[in-house]
């Protein structure tokens, strides 16, 4: 076809479009099919030649394509984006109008087609007497890349020129269609941002056009109050022709208010996309945009994996200094605001890459305050027990604790931030090591069972020990490491049947070696003590009660601390009652905790009374240390509560926690001095005279030794020099005559003493008190014989004794007693004949 058929090809399509305009229902493809004529008019346009501009046939083609849209039935997506790439690839890659005879004349040609590609684009993004974003971002994904990829400035300044004039169009429109999925603002807005710092004048200018266009669409549609939407539209209108600086303003702004997290990640990809760029020269540009745009709280931004993936990737081929230094910012901001997304997609990155690729953890070690938060947010990670501290504003993928062990230890390869993990090192000891407790144990026992996932559990833990152990050495405690090692500590921590040795290894490590950082270790400690589950309330207990052997960490417990330690004594955990008794007898040995000490005693003689037995005979030992370092001044209530529950183990059946109660009782009695011998403390001396004595005859030696030892002190504290020599070196039936002999005065008392003793568990000590008794009454005068009812009695029931010799001791006793009533009742009427047991038949 000749430029003339064309020509008139066109004009019957224009005339016949009208005339079905026209109609009230006409359709054009009840003449000819549209999908034909639009179909033939796209060859039409694309037959034009894109080196040179001679005639108007593309210009009235694109015409012919507006009078089309008018009439049904519509285009489909597809033949319009056919139409919009034919029209912009042979408007835009016309050659520049150069000066000439009739230049004047090509010069209005050009215009006329552009001004017509403009009408069809406008055309084609209607829908109905709306504009439908969907479309009009389709038609910007086709113009954008004859901005981003052409070197040729007539390109760029065309395809500017067609987006300001089609945001302008947008502009005059309330309402638009789909809007919510219209998504491209920010690549645009990233786009404009960075032509509006062009050299060029042209395009320069176009793109501020473009920029402010757009960012009216984005207040109109996502406005807040009316009258706040006016403002800024008149300050926008008044920077239409500003400097660079006061577009970045407007920007900047838009980016905060007007983009969703989303789009705002399209802005900061574009500029970190500019200055990756081989064939443009956007740098500097790219770099001012991020700079104004992040400079102060980063709002919401969305695809932070893939700006991260995009910096891991392309960080080193960034040439110029100022823009890679942007773009670590960039990558520092969002570790702090979304650290567990980074963190994820940086361990992911490291995993694909090649062994070494650590380049992004320097960049997040690089900046001390950043340094700081992010190891805080890994931090609580590792402590969900502890309150959050709002590090992160949008929870997307929270990391596990593994994870954030392998970036803690990530961060602590780098070696110049040693004064944030000197702040930190308290907290993340104590997280690091609670997570290898429940590694260890918790997780040791599943992960054995299950093959399969050994050597994973075994991964975990070693890991989670290695980062302990770099903890350790980047915060200058190198020798410390050294030393556990020697002696197996990190061995020990991994192994499920001895990691509490391993702990307490680590703890002794600090304690002996002087670590400066004990006393805020023990304050991290005592604070999760509250909060913790059971595995690392044990740990916890651990590694506090070797914290204490320090007297700098003794010397900062206060009543807060001691009541927590007190409430751990309601624990179900024998293990853990043990560890709280080891505290209070490191208290003991420290020698100046006396009100810590007191208010944990109660708790220390309650013990005594566990169904336990493990927790009873830990509490004897302690109970040996108390009283071998507490005075009588400091702590003479104590001592006196104390004599009186030792009292019921006298007669316990096991020999270790008899001799045990002897022996501290022993104890107590040597603290004594006579003018502090006053009542109660005289009458449970008085009271247990006879128990002593007769307890010499206690088949476990050790008893009777310590029963002598406590003797000997009585006699000191009584003033009785005599019976003090008889006590230590006679035997049991010489001191009971002795003592009957010389205090004849508490025959009654002793007497007593004696029926007490009829049910001792030990024979020989039922005979012997059977005995002392029988001699006692038979010293008793008349007046006194009144007084022995209880033991005439007790002694009527002995006679049934299981051991045939108390049995028969205790028969011929009575038969003695009974022989000397009836002597005293020749003379005078007894009181033993009222309601004696033999005389009604038991």
């Amino acid at each position: 076809m000749s430029n003339l058929d064309k020509l008139k090809f066109l004009r019957a399509v224009d005339t016949l479009s009208c005339a079905v305009h026209a109609q009230a229902s006409g359709t054009m493809d009840d003449y000819f099919p549209k999908t034909l004529l639009a179909k033939k008019i796209e060859t039409l346009i694309l037959e034009e030649a894109s080196e040179q501009l001679t005639s108007n046939v593309r210009q009235q083609a694109m015409l012919c394509i507006v009078t089309l849209s008018q009439v049904a039935p519509p285009f489909s997506l597809s033949q319009k984006l056919d139409l919009v790439n034919a029209g912009i690839s042979r408007v835009f890659a016309l050659p520049l109008i150069i000066p000439s005879v009739d230049w004047k004349d090509s010069a209005s040609l050009y215009f006329q087609t552009a001004q017509a590609l403009e009408d069809m684009l406008q055309a084609l993004v209607m829908d109905g007497l709306d504009p439908n974003m969907v479309m009009l971002q389709e038609v910007l994904e086709i113009i954008l890349p004859w901005l981003t990829m052409s070197e040729k400035m007539q390109e760029q300044t065309r395809a500017l020129g067609t987006i300001a004039h089609l945001l302008r169009f947008i502009c005059n429109f309330p309402k638009l269609l789909h809007m919510t999925e219209f998504s491209i603002s920010g690549k645009l807005m990233g786009t404009l941002g960075l032509f509006c710092m062009n050299p060029q004048y042209d395009i320069c200018m176009r793109a501020s056009e473009g920029l402010l266009y757009l960012f009216q669409v984005l207040v109109l549609q996502r406005r807040g109050m009316k009258q706040k939407t006016e403002l800024i539209l008149k300050e926008l209108q008044k920077h239409f022709h500003g400097e660079w600086f006061v577009h970045l303003q407007d920007l900047t702004m838009c980016f905060r208010k007007y983009l969703t997290p989303e789009e705002r990640a399209d802005v900061i990809m574009v500029a970190m996309e500019a200055m990756t760029s081989a064939g443009r020269n956007d740098d500097s540009a790219a770099s001012k945009i991020l700079e104004m745009i992040l400079k102060y709280s980063v709002p919401a931004i969305g695809k932070v994996p893939e700006i991260v993936q995009y910096i891991y990737h392309n960080l080193y081929s960034i040439t110029e200094t100022t823009a890679q230094d942007t773009v670590k910012q960039v990558l520092l901001l969002l570790a702090q605001t979304y650290t567990d997304e980074v963190i994820l997609t940086l361990f992911k990155m490291q995993d694909r890459s090649p062994r070494g690729a650590r380049k992004p953890w320097g960049i997040l070690a690089s900046c001390p305050r950043g340094y700081q938060t992010i190891l805080e947010h890994l931090l609580q990670r590792l402590t969900p027990h502890r309150k959050a501290r709002g590090l992160e504003s949008g929870h997307r993928g929270e990391i596990s604790a593994l994870i954030a062990t392998r970036a803690i230890h990530e961060l602590l390869l780098e070696p110049s931030r040693r004064t944030e993990v000197q702040t930190l090192f308290p907290s993340l000891i104590m997280a690091l090591l609670f997570q290898t407790s429940f590694l260890v144990v918790e997780g040791g026992a599943a992960s054995v069972q299950d093959h399969q996932h050994f050597t994973e559990w075994m991964d975990s833990v070693s890991s989670t020990v290695e980062a302990l152990k770099t903890l350790m050495q980047s915060t200058g405690y190198g020798d410390h490491v050294s030393h556990i090692q020697k002696f197996g500590g990190w061995e020990l921590l991994t192994s499920p049947d001895r990691h509490y040795d391993g702990v307490t290894l680590l703890a002794r490590a600090l304690v002996t070696k002087n670590c400066w950082h004990n006393q805020p270790i023990f304050s991290v400690v005592i604070s999760d003590l509250q909060g913790l589950d059971c595995t690392s309330y044990r740990t916890a207990l651990v590694f506090m009660a070797e914290l204490l052997r320090c007297p700098n960490v003794a010397a900062i417990v206060d009543d807060i601390t001691v009541y927590i330690l007190a409430d751990g004594f309601h624990s179900q955990d024998p293990t853990s009652v043990k560890l709280l008794l080891r505290v209070v007898e490191t208290f003991a040995k420290h020698g100046n905790m006396g009100r810590q000490l007191r208010l944990l005693q109660p708790f220390v003689l309650n013990c005594c009374f566990s169904l336990d037995g493990d927790i009873v005979t830990e509490t004897f030992l302690v109970l040996q240390c108390l009283v071998e370092h507490l005075t009588w001044q400091q702590s003479s209530s104590f001592l006196v509560q104390l004599t009186f529950t030792l009292g019921h183990f006298f007669e316990e059946e096991s020999e270790h926690l008899r001799s045990a109660a002897f022996a501290i009782y022993a104890a107590i009695l040597a603290k004594v001095k006579r003018r502090s011998l006053i009542f109660p403390l005289k009458h449970q001396v008085l009271n247990s005279l006879v128990l002593l004595v007769l307890h010499l005859q206690d088949r476990d030696t050790s008893v009777a030794q310590n029963c002598r030892q406590a003797l000997c002190h009585k006699a000191t504290i009584l003033g009785w020099s005599r019976l003090k020599a008889v006590f230590a070196e006679k035997d049991m039936w010489t001191i009971l005559r002795a003592l009957l002999e010389k205090e004849a005065g508490k025959a009654l008392w002793f007497l007593k003493q004696c029926v007490s003793l009829f049910k001792s568990p030990q024979a020989p000590i039922r005979q012997a008190a059977v005995w002392f008794a029988g001699q006692i009454i038979q010293t008793l005068d008349t007046d006194e014989a009144g007084e022995i009812e209880e033991a005439h009695t007790a002694l009527w029931s002995m006679r049934d004794d299981p051991d045939p010799a108390v049995s028969c001791l205790a028969t011929q006793t009575f038969h003695i007693v009974e022989a000397k009533e009836k002597l005293l009742d020749r003379t005078q009427t007894s009181c033993f004949c009222l309601r004696r047991p033999w005389e009604t038949g038991f």
